[in-house]
């Protein structure tokens, strides 16, 4: 009965994956490449934005490290 039970779960995994595969039988031509490619660099500003504070914060941290083992060193 477990067996049954599995066979019948892992065909309609296989099979039901497979139905949207023939959903889409051509391609889909629309007009939208500017507003694709103009959302794509709002999106890419927005993570550079959020990167340039970070790499700043890491070499402050980093010249700190090294004053306090110049400083340790030193006494």
């Amino acid at each position: 009965m477990k067996a049954n039970k599995a066979i019948c779960m892992v065909t309609s995994a296989i099979l039901g994956t497979a139905c949207s595969a023939f959903a889409a039988s051509g391609a889909r031509e629309d007009n939208s490449d500017f507003v694709v490619w103009a959302f794509l660099a709002f999106c890419a500003l927005i993570v550079i934005g959020q990167l340039f504070p970070l790499i700043r914060n890491l070499r402050t941290t980093e010249k700190r490290a090294v004053e306090n083992e110049e400083a340790k060193e030193k006494v």
